[in-house]
């Protein structure tokens, strides 16, 4: 059992569980790839018709599906219950570094923060979906409270020190080694959320006097998963830029058998997949629980 955390009532996600890709929807899919591979650095992996996967630079590894829905509208300012944003882990803070060096060359404004247990750059897609570039430090740094939750903060980044940290290596896109760290989702309710992320899902609270905030994950993670309620919503509709579904990967059949059987017995309604399940959050945002 870990030192910190708070571990859900009955099933708990096994340690090895991770997120995977997230599947977007946009409005204008060459405009999106353009996007993605010219500020993110990732590569397409297949494209057919208005769907494409991309990924990273040297790296099979899926992170993103992108659909087409021609036209549709752009996130709101205030946003959507839905996504806030999807986070992509750097390998090291170096690689870190090197992105925010090459941030200016192609014009893109960024909000940056210290979460003490990770460095994060913050961006928008061209139809407002929010992202997360961000390197963790080392887990043995990390800091706990008196109530056993992890010690994150908002505070100024010092981006001249990361920079530094590249050691003047030029950015040449996402490096092998990247992958989907975490994704955070507006929600109209955190104790509806954690009814089905903690309890149903199964993942271990983390954080949960932050704001407006609750941060879940599985492993000791600081998080693989966050909701929050500084969105008044409604849900994104099925003409607006929105997240279609993410990915949580679990380590066998029997591991998503147990995470279907959990959400029925705590108001999710799962449905069977090739890979494994899909339900959908009381928002309307499904996730599917697939082996990987």
């Amino acid at each position: 059992m870990l030192s910190y955390c708070l571990a859900p009532p009955n099933y708990r996600l096994p340690d090895a569980a991770h997120i995977g890709p997230v599947h977007l929807q946009v409005s204008d899919l060459a405009r999106s790839i353009a996007y993605y591979e010219n500020v993110l650095g990732m590569r397409v992996l297949r494209q057919l018709g208005g769907d494409a996967t991309l990924g990273a630079d040297v790296d099979d590894r899926p992170l993103i599906h992108l659909r087409e829905r021609a036209g549709a509208r752009p996130v709101p300012r205030a946003g959507r219950f839905g996504l806030y944003h999807f986070a992509i882990l750097l390998p090291d803070r170096a690689a870190l570094g090197r992105f925010l060096a090459h941030l200016p060359s192609v014009a893109e404004p960024a909000g940056l923060a210290d979460h003490f247990v990770s460095e994060a750059v913050y961006l928008s897609d061209p139809d407002g979906l929010g992202i997360e570039v961000y390197a963790d430090r080392p887990r043995d740094t990390w800091r706990i409270d008196e109530r056993r939750q992890l010690h994150m903060t908002v505070d100024p980044l010092d981006v001249d020190d990361i920079i530094a940290s590249a050691g003047g290596v030029a950015w040449t896109g996402l490096p092998a080694g990247t992958v989907m760290g975490h994704v955070h989702l507006h929600v109209g309710d955190l104790a509806a959320a954690e009814e089905f992320f903690h309890a149903g899902l199964g993942f271990d609270k983390m954080v949960w006097e932050f704001r407006g905030a609750l941060f879940l994950s599985a492993g000791g993670y600081h998080h693989h998963l966050a909701t929050n309620t500084w969105s008044r919503g409604p849900s994104a509709a099925d003409d607006e830029a929105r997240l279609l579904a993410w990915d949580l990967v679990v380590p066998g059949r029997d591991d998503a058998d147990a995470v279907a059987r959990s959400l029925q017995e705590h108001g999710g309604s799962p449905s069977m997949i090739d890979n494994g399940w899909i339900a959908k959050d009381p928002w309307g945002t499904p996730v599917r629980v697939v082996v990987g």
